[in-house]
């Protein structure tokens, strides 16, 4: 009974948002509380939810003031010599823009840290976007998938649970899986081309060229302005007109969240040129400690968003208005964390999970058994979908990776195939860091799933196929 509940809770959430009948936070909070009921543990709901939020409260903190340190190094311009290159490789030829998207996501993904990749790459290429009226769901789409297959670095976090889990050695997991894994990230670079044809197609052959190339040096990048004039479009620019533009490239309601959008400028007077050493200094300093472990990540944006603001900004003044520029952001990607706890905590402390995950691995064929890393990486795609990674990686992988002994599977291979999933998984309503990039870009979370799913789905099968060629699996 809790597996049918299980499984229909989550179909119950994803059709409800899908269908834009719910908005995110309230479906993660009113269905998990309905199914605890229907499952007769109301009386435990409240214990539920706070197990939940003690459990996500640390990655609630950590993306409050990652935003906020974000939104300062944005607003001072320490990313605008980077979104420079970009837009002068991108001009106004949207192919080049989507393939640009996945190509800087990938990137900035190095640092192991999707909320970081998400908030940098949004705020590039939110203004190209919206300048030419191109689809938003394919910039988060493009941006989810090519972050996916870069957060298999062992710092990134699946590997590292995977290898503590099974008690290997990361790099045992890892370094064998790279052609896979770079399989992966070039097929999410031909899909971007793709993609970028078809938006070509639909928008037409845009030539900006020196109109644009001025322009774009006053509209740089798209987050926490609050305070910069944004630049109107002008004759030649290439940008159609709401009724010309397709779904999610300019429709009547993202004309109303343009109004919303304030370019920054290179005359803003947020800009700390003299101090532009200090914060990349300091920026490297924090991705560092970050990927070494210094502190804990919250700890390390806590300290510093306080640094970044005392030193740049100085004055009380000028301090809370940085503040209430990225409130916003801070308060929908917060509240998102925090009500994704809910969901969590009850899917987990009424063991909908566990039976979940006993009744795959129960269905698993004998003959089965001497193919467990192909069926490993066949049910990490799905499986990381709906739980979350301690959930998959600790609970059900060494559950696999016993089964798999029993045939004469190694745990390692058992270990690599559990990583394929993750294209997908960045995309699951259980990853706080998915409500950046949709909240950044302005886009209905189930405007994204309804797109990103089954192409993330196919880039996962994709690695996984790799792998069983490559003979890795």
């Amino acid at each position: 009974m809790l597996t049918i509940l299980g499984f229909a809770m989550i179909a119950t959430f994803l059709v409800l948002i899908m269908t834009k009948k719910m908005s995110p936070i309230a479906a993660l909070v009113l269905i998990p509380a309905l199914f605890c009921v229907f499952v007769g543990k109301g009386a435990k709901l409240g214990d539920y939810v706070i197990d939940g939020v003690t459990g996500l409260a640390p990655t609630a903190a950590m993306l409050m003031f990652a935003i906020v340190y974000f939104g300062v190094m944005i607003d001072v311009g320490l990313f605008d010599p980077v979104v420079r290159g970009i837009l002068k490789f991108c001009k106004a030829d949207p192919l080049r823009i989507v393939v640009g998207t996945a190509v800087l996501a990938a990137i900035v993904s190095l640092d192991g840290d999707g909320s970081t990749t998400f908030m940098i790459t949004v705020s590039a290429m939110y203004p190209l976007y919206k300048r030419l009226k191109m689809s938003l769901v394919v910039m988060t789409g493009v941006a989810a998938m090519a972050n996916g297959v870069m957060n298999t670095l062992p710092w990134g976090g699946p590997t590292a649970r995977a290898a503590t889990a099974l008690k290997l050695d990361a790099s045992d997991i890892f370094v064998p899986m790279i052609p896979a894994l770079a399989m992966g990230l070039l097929f999410v670079f031909a899909l971007a081309c793709v993609l970028g044809r078809r938006e070509r197609k639909r928008l037409g052959v845009l030539t900006l060229d020196e109109v644009l190339t001025e322009e774009t040096e006053t509209v740089l990048v798209g987050a926490g302005s609050g305070a910069a004039a944004r630049t109107a479009a002008g004759p030649g620019t290439g940008a159609r007109s709401a009724a010309a533009a397709g779904p999610g490239g300019g429709a009547p309601g993202d004309e109303a969240a343009d109004e919303g959008f304030q370019g920054l400028d290179p005359d803003r007077p947020t800009l700390r040129p003299r101090l532009y050493w200090f914060n990349a200094l300091l920026t490297v300093v924090l991705l560092t400690a970050m990927i070494m472990e210094w502190l804990p990540i919250p700890v390390l944006f806590l300290l510093g968003a306080a640094l970044a603001l005392t030193v740049n900004f100085p004055h009380m003044p000028d301090q809370r208005a940085r503040i209430a520029a990225h409130a916003e952001n801070v308060l929908n990607v917060s509240g998102m964390v925090f009500a994704a706890a809910v969901f969590t905590g009850v899917l987990q402390g009424t063991g909908m999970v566990d039976h979940m995950a006993e009744w795959l691995v129960g269905n698993i064929p004998d003959g089965m058994g001497p193919h467990m890393a192909l069926v490993t990486g066949v049910l990490s795609i799905p499986l990381t979908y709906f739980m979350s990674n301690d959930g998959f990686y600790f609970g059900i992988l060494p559950v696999l990776a016993e089964a798999g002994q029993a045939h004469g599977v190694p745990a390692v291979e058992i270990a690599r195939a559990s990583i394929v999933g993750q294209p997908l998984h960045m995309s699951s309503p259980l990853v706080p860091a998915v409500y950046v990039l949709v909240g950044m870009a302005r886009v209905e979370f189930g405007d994204h799933t309804r797109f990103v799913v089954k192409w993330a789905a196919l880039t996962a099968l994709v690695v996984l196929g790799a792998g069983l060629l490559f003979g890795i699996l």
